[in-house]
């Protein structure tokens, strides 16, 4: 069995460039998004518990 070899440098950057878009990506824009839509289904719920 042959040891592994190193990671050359390139690949660690690009793998650590892509974390960080994806972690923007999912933090930034689709948490909000997700409070948005959760906040308007739970006012559409007040809303019809009103209305009875």
């Amino acid at each position: 069995m042959k040891p592994k070899t190193r990671v050359p440098l390139w690949r660690w950057l690009l793998w650590m460039t892509a974390l960080v878009v994806a972690l923007v990506v999912f933090y930034g824009i689709f948490t909000p998004f997700w409070f948005a839509l959760r906040s308007a289904a739970w006012v559409a719920e007040y809303r019809s518990r009103r209305r009875r």
